[in-house]
């Protein structure tokens, strides 16, 4: 006997094999088969769709679930676009009753309305005495008091209170870590959100260190939302390239470096895993600080920068393939990404590994000549479309007529072999994959500018990059990406279905309800 049959739908299942069907039947939390396979069926449960399009659900296979939760309990800056506007939000946050010691730590910066940065002597008139850390939206930069300079080791490098990527890193490492029940809170607000826009499954880029990393123990804060049953969907962690260390391993292991114990990616089960290891190049596009092979427009020959050395980055990157890792490599410039995929070939020629299923995490700017090696290396592109459908009219014009079109490409790495993944890198950009669909398909920006046209892909390409794509990116595809017999039953239920409307109107279909292990997660049923 069937626990559920959903019936009266269109289920485009994004298996070949059976593409479209009319019902699907689940047993405990399995997909058990379609039509014919399960209309005869008994079932405990029938509910009728009413006509509604349904898909497999939505994987976002880069995301940071702890910041954006924290982030939405977190004074902003944004839109302010006056440096008057931004002070005096951070006043009244540093006048809140607060712990000693406590930061002001303020959400939503982004000096590109400002046209500068703000500078520590600035936030010094309004901190009352407390340290002040204003994050970047990018992620890869921040802005400090004072305070915090005076704390920070000698020689980090900063411009009057901005600091950037490594530098950033030095300061958040003198704030506290965050509570476990702290960043369990934040995680599962986020993981809710997620749900909403029918993400079922997700890939949290980067824990317990790095740019972003809130604990050197957060893998116990989604360890204690599972044990607690507050996990509302599936999870796949990212460690971070700097919880690795020198291990004194046998040497036929050939390990120069591992994460305690030796866990590496594959480790946990069907709710929480760990997935690859995560390791930092370059910067990003809006904090200027993408590491490109020609300076970005309108500068003084500034063209990004590197997280660390060269030679530095290139050997963690080795030495997490030797180690038996599944990578995941941040490079958002043309540069960064030669430097990735010149260290991605050195560990395949020391050691072959044809399924390592590598990833290049943004792939932001890539030159056609970088796309063959895309696919020489069985590297799949892991991209963020929802950023040139947001920030597309200023990345464009920093980038320059020339190499506009090179950006988040779509029909370039598939006409190459190359797997394209869909993924939102929230709280970064907008988290909804049908919003990034819709760009995937027109490539136009919010404000109608059309970017990189002959990038957009179809429809059921864009599809599959949140589907299929993104569980074979996440090495799940035996048990999701599609509705198919034996695979998990995690599905999105659509008001409309994407082929079947204007492709300007595919970010608004409304999403019903997602289905999570054979019952709907925002219901609760």
């Amino acid at each position: 006997m069937l626990c559920t049959r959903l019936t009266n739908a269109r289920f485009l299942t994004m298996d070949p094999r059976h593409p479209v069907a009319h019902d699907l039947g689940i047993w405990r939390g399995r997909i058990v088969g379609v039509d014919e396979a399960v209309t005869s069926l008994p079932a405990r449960r029938f509910v009728d769709l009413g006509g509604a399009t349904v898909l497999p659900g939505f994987i976002d296979s880069h995301v940071h679930l702890a910041w954006a939760g924290l982030k939405a309990g977190t004074p902003s800056v944004a839109p302010c676009e006056r440096i008057e506007d931004i002070l005096a939000v951070v006043d009244a946050a540093a006048r809140r009753p607060a712990p000693a010691g406590a930061w002001v730590e303020v959400a939503g910066y982004d000096q590109r309305a400002l046209g500068r940065h703000l500078t520590a002597a600035e936030l010094d008139r309004v901190s009352h005495g407390r340290k002040v850390f204003l994050m970047h939206d990018s992620g890869h930069a921040c802005v400090v008091n004072t305070a915090v300079l005076e704390l920070l080791p000698d020689g980090t490098p900063h411009e009057d209170g901005f600091l950037a990527e490594s530098a950033m890193t030095a300061a958040r490492r003198l704030r506290l870590p965050y509570s476990q029940e702290e960043l369990a809170d934040a995680i599962e607000k986020a993981a809710r959100a997620c749900l909403d826009e029918g993400v079922t499954a997700c890939a949290e880029a980067g824990i317990g260190g790095g740019l972003l990393g809130h604990s050197p123990v957060e893998l116990g804060a989604y360890q204690l939302l599972r044990d607690r049953g507050r996990l509302p969907l599936r999870v796949q962690l990212m460690a971070s390239g700097d919880t690795l260390r020198p291990r004194a391993a046998h040497p036929d292991d050939g390990f120069p470096r591992a994460l305690d114990l030796g866990l590496r990616t594959g480790f946990g089960d069907d709710w929480l895993s760990l997935g690859a290891l995560k390791i930092y190049t370059d910067g990003g596009m809006m904090a200027r600080t993408a590491a490109l092979t020609s300076p970005y427009e309108g500068t003084a020959g500034d063209t990004g920068r590197f997280q660390d050395e060269p030679e530095r980055i290139a050997a963690l990157i080795v030495d997490g393939h030797l180690a038996g890792w599944q990578l995941a490599v941040h490079a958002i410039g043309d540069r960064a990404a030669d430097l990735a995929l010149d260290a991605l070939e050195r560990a395949q020629r020391l050691r072959p590994r044809p399924d390592a299923r590598h990833r290049v995490e943004h792939a932001g700017l890539i030159r056609p000549d970088q796309l063959p090696r895309f696919a020489a290396l069985g590297v799949s592109a892991v991209v963020q479309p929802n950023f040139l459908r947001c920030f597309g009219d200023d990345y464009a014009t920093v980038m320059g007529e020339g190499r506009a079109d090179w950006m988040y490409r779509g029909r370039g790495f598939l006409d190459h072999g190359v797997e394209l993944v869909g993924s939102s890198d929230r709280p970064v950009a907008d988290g909804s994959p049908l919003r990034a669909i819709q760009f995937m398909v027109e490539r136009l920006s919010l404000s109608g500018r059309s970017i990189g046209p002959d990038e957009a892909v179809t429809v059921d390409e864009a599809l599959r990059a949140y589907t299929v794509a993104g569980a074979r990116a996440c090495r799940w595809e035996d048990a999701a990406g599609a509705l198919a017999a034996g695979k998990r039953a995690d599905l999105v239920v659509l008001g409309d279905d994407p082929h079947r409307v204007a492709p300007s109107r595919i970010g608004d279909i409304q999403v019903l309800a997602t289905y999570v292990d054979g019952r709907d997660a925002r219901a609760g049923t």
